[in-house]
């Protein structure tokens, strides 16, 4: 990770620790990096956004910054995460640029950066980014006369990639009742238009935003509220989604959470059942749950675990040929249809699959039987120092001694915020609120800062 860019793009508080000047420079740099060696032709580059008050004002800022530098800059406008990536990889784009900080408060924002393939940027281009913001790359020539690049309104993209999720669905909907929690965020129109497409009797609730409420007791981080919402309608399904809709969780006919793990267990054992998991392996991340691994021991499927972040995922699949992976927040990869986490296609498949072999979503989930966990943030001013702390490290070896086969402990620094998380699995949530007790009164006791639960 660079000093501004983690594994999920630069994200942090609008005009506090992301500002405006920040995404200036950042369109600066792109529109010339990209623009530099094409001959009488500009840079194209392709912007979203999602809800959130300041991603007009980012929006802006980059469009300035890439317009300043030579670039012609396409608007899709409020859109998803996943529909910016198959923008750029469909339609011969230089790079794109989503502003979201997905499941984050509406005060956060962030900037996501993917290449011309639809991928995260890779990390060579993000650190010379990086040394253009802080002043040590030299400056940047401006463009005079025609070569000032212009914005382009490109709402035409968003509806393309409308067009190619409907296009994926193998039945029509008709007939099932599917609740979707938008979280007044990126999904609120495209959602509701691609489902009610297929035929679905769809309710949506947290579609109305203004702002500020995005994920607000809202998505995939409040999931209680659909659970609650698919009981109260009698619905067939629900999907929730995160801010940007890059992930999606899902609820079963009984209320119950199908969540990333669950969704991973689902499609690759669909796949596998069709002759078509790639490498009969299914790549995860060192989040998942023990319960999923042993469910995959008993289908015969194998697996692959890489550190959290879909960027890591990716690479794996990538790397060895892999079709899924993905992570239990419901980050969900299917790499023949895209290069990214989509909370929409997510659900799209999760229907396929019920519809093709006409069960319900709860007894498609109902052989992996998840163990109790139990997770803690902790806020720290050096989680790198924490984490590899020698005292803290002994007692995180004495607790996974402790727990054996029957549960594991993971203590790892958040990607994206200056947070130390300590998670354990095990037979009882006592039991895992027990060790995880343990190992966050060492880290507080050397020093490290104070615990905040999740």
């Amino acid at each position: 990770m660079g000093k501004y860019f983690g594994t999920d793009g630069f994200r942090g508080e609008a005009n506090v620790t992301l500002t405006v000047e920040h995404a200036y420079k950042i369109g600066r740099f792109l529109g010339w990096y990209y623009g530099r060696n094409r001959e009488n032709e500009k840079c194209r580059v392709v912007i979203g956004k999602d809800t959130r008050r300041s991603s007009y004002m980012f929006e802006y800022s980059l469009a300035a910054g890439l317009t300043a530098s030579g670039a012609d800059c396409y608007l899709l406008h409020v859109t998803t995460t996943p529909s910016v990536s198959y923008v750029v990889r469909t339609e011969d784009f230089d790079c794109g640029i989503m502003i979201s900080a997905s499941h984050n408060v509406y005060s956060d924002n962030g900037i996501k950066l993917v290449n011309c393939q639809g991928e995260k940027m890779d990390e060579e281009t993000i650190l010379k980014i990086e040394a253009y913001i802080d002043g040590i790359a030299g400056e940047i020539p401006f463009a005079t006369g025609e070569d000032i690049g212009r914005t382009i309104d490109y709402a035409v993209g968003r509806n393309r990639y409308i067009g190619y999720l409907i296009s994926l669905a193998t039945r029509s909907y008709k007939g099932k009742r599917v609740g979707l929690d938008c979280a007044n965020g990126s999904s609120w129109m495209i959602a509701k238009s691609v489902f009610d497409a297929l035929g679905a009797k769809t309710y949506v609730i947290n579609n109305d935003p203004d702002g500020t409420n995005i994920n607000r007791n809202a998505g995939s981080t409040h999931i209680e509220v659909l659970q609650q919402y698919v009981i109260d309608k009698g619905l067939d399904v629900g999907f929730a989604f995160d801010g940007d809709a890059d992930r999606c969780l899902c609820v079963d006919e009984h209320g119950d959470v199908v969540d990333g793990d669950k969704i991973l267990y689902i499609y690759g054992s669909y796949l596998k059942e069709r002759g078509k998991l790639a490498g009969n392996t299914v790549v995860t991340t060192v989040m998942s749950n023990i319960g999923l691994y042993k469910a995959f021991d008993e289908a015969g499927i194998s697996y692959e675990k890489t550190a959290v972040g879909d960027k890591y995922v990716y690479e794996n699949m990538m790397s060895n040929g892999y079709r899924l992976g993905g992570e239990q927040s419901g980050h969900i990869i299917f790499r023949k249809y895209a290069t990214t986490g989509d909370g929409i296609l997510t659900a799209i498949k999760m229907m396929e699959v019920m519809l093709e072999k006409k069960k319900t979503l709860a007894e498609l989930a109902e052989p992996v039987h998840i163990y109790p966990q139990v997770l803690k943030n902790l806020p720290v001013a050096d989680k790198t120092a924490a984490v590899n702390d020698e005292k803290v490290a002994e007692k995180v070896e004495q607790v996974a001694e402790a727990l054996g086969d029957d549960g594991r402990i993971l203590v790892r620094e958040s990607g994206t915020e200056p947070l130390v998380r300590v998670m354990v699995e095990a037979a009882t949530p006592e039991l895992c609120r027990k060790y995880v007790d343990e190992v966050v009164e060492v880290i507080e006791s050397r020093g490290y800062g104070a615990c905040a639960v999740s």
